[in-house]
């Protein structure tokens, strides 16, 4: 009989969206650690976030990749960005190229389904160098924000140059960009809500992402926040007292507490906007990060390392959903899920059999929320490679086992097994990786290892180089304006 109520109501849910589509909010934060929110026990305090955990589902095993592009990219297309090269690294300012135009993004697929006004304010990510890259040749239809990671926060630049944007054109708005991100999505929601069409928006923030900068007031009431310690086995940091390095990320630290606590502020701006319109039932908004904390200065206790990496510190983030009219809030939910899975998701929420682009990796996971199934059987995959290929990181999960390979890349079968480093963890009872099981368990080690080994040989030729190839002598353009028609 239960089971049956669950599936009337997963019916009900998808019943409402073909009916009265739901308004969309994506709310991405950048470089947030698992620890760095209150409901997750942390001292940096989220009022906003922990709200709408609290009152969604929070979503306790979210995946994303160990960076920032990459996980955006897999967000817009459904697909593992490895299979079209966009997983080593992050777009740095130096680089040509973008998200593969033969991509079908988020954006494009929620504008075939009546989404008329789709929205993007904040960072991009996904290319700058062509004008075909730019988010409204995406899909989206309006755009205020920033093409490059780590812009400075006041000034609004990388590398000497402007790069805040309204449309095509430069911006030249002052304040703090969370602040001005969180105005933007605002007037988006108030001006779009009461249309004919629903609405998507995206919003997502540079923070808590560096350079590490934050209000005074904002930061104040952190003063007496310490660096984060290393708190994992085998983490590469190593703070000393008696050294300028911790003092800096004790500084950053307390820089960070703001930034945070800005963040935060800016998600309550949002969500209250959305209920003020009276839309908040009908519209269905996720929080997620982009990858974990900076270690030292981000924590993401009692998870394993951190952001580049492929520990569970790096690809684990706090994450939540809430849609009122299309499923019960109130709940935990720790079967794993993705970053890939949204586009699957929102396109059964849309009764959307097709989407006409390329084959999607991620998971239809709406009876996952609901309620109506409470496990499921996937896999998940992550890769970091920025250094090169002599340091790479694949890591592969499936059910209980997560397996994890540092060194040469896997692509290269004529590696000697020895220079590279295998970890086997007994994820669901050692979520913190703790005790490497490979030498105890080799047939399961050797098995993941095969389809890790696959799943690295999908990244094509002319994949992302490694993160500092080109940068020496590098000049941006004039405030970052695409070329090209």
């Amino acid at each position: 009989m239960l089971a049956l109520l669950l599936a009337t109501f997963t019916t009900m849910a998808v019943a409402n969206a073909q009916g009265d589509k739901p308004n969309i909010v994506i709310l991405l934060a950048d470089d947030l650690g698992w620890e760095d929110v209150s409901f997750h026990g942390g001292e940096i305090r989220t009022p906003n976030i922990d709200k709408l955990a609290r009152e969604g589902v929070e979503l306790d095993r979210f995946y994303v990749a160990p960076v920032c592009s990459p996980t955006r990219a897999g967000l817009m297309t459904g697909r593992w960005p490895i299979r079209f090269g966009l997983m080593r690294t992050v777009f740095p300012p130096w680089r040509q190229g973008g998200l593969d135009t033969s991509e079908t993004t988020l954006a494009e697929v929620l504008g075939q389904a009546g989404y008329e006004h789709r929205g993007i304010f904040g960072k991009w990510h996904l290319g700058h160098s062509d004008i075909k890259y730019h988010p409204l040749r995406r899909g989206f239809t309006e755009f205020m924000g920033h093409y490059n990671g780590a812009i400075d926060y006041f000034a609004h630049d990388r590398e000497g140059e402007l790069d805040w944007h309204r449309g095509y054109e430069s911006n030249y708005d002052k304040g703090c960009t969370t602040d001005l991100i969180a105005d933007a999505a605002v007037s988006f929601i108030k001006e779009h809500a009461k249309g004919a069409a629903p609405f998507f928006c995206y919003v997502p923030f540079n923070a808590p992402h560096a350079p590490f900068q934050a209000k005074p007031e904002d930061a104040k009431p952190y003063e007496d926040l310490e660096a984060v310690p290393g708190e994992w086995p085998g983490d590469v940091i190593r703070l000393d007292d008696s050294g300028s390095g911790l003092e800096q990320r004790r500084n950053s630290r307390r820089i960070l507490g703001g930034m945070i606590a800005a963040l935060d502020y800016s998600v309550g701006r949002v969500l209250e906007a959305v209920e003020e319109t009276g839309e908040g039932d009908n519209t269905l908004v996720l929080f997620f990060s982009d990858n974990g904390g900076v270690r030292g200065i981000g924590s993401n206790a009692p998870l394993r390392e951190g952001k580049a990496t492929t520990f569970e510190g790096g690809i684990r983030v706090p994450a939540a959903i809430r849609w009122p009219d299309g499923f019960d809030g109130g709940r935990k939910l720790s079967a794993p899920l993705a970053f890939v899975d949204v586009l699957p998701t929102l396109m059964r929420i849309l009764d959307i059999q097709d989407h006409g682009g390329k084959p999607l990796d991620g998971i239809d996971a709406l009876d996952l929320l609901t309620g109506a199934e409470d496990e499921v059987d996937r896999e998940i995959y992550s890769y970091t490679g920025a250094d090169g290929e002599e340091t790479e990181q694949v890591s592969y999960t499936d059910g209980e086992w997560k397996l994890m390979v540092t060194g040469p890349s896997l692509a290269d079968r004529r590696v000697d097994s020895d220079k590279r480093k295998i970890l086997l963890f007994q994820i669901l009872e050692d979520p913190n990786e703790t005790t490497n099981l490979a030498n105890r368990r080799p047939d399961v080690a050797l098995k993941m290892f095969v389809q890790a080994q696959k799943f690295r040989e999908l990244q094509p030729p002319d994949g992302l180089p490694p993160y500092d190839e080109g940068r020496e002598g590098f000049v941006a353009p004039k405030e970052w304006l695409m070329p090209g028609k």
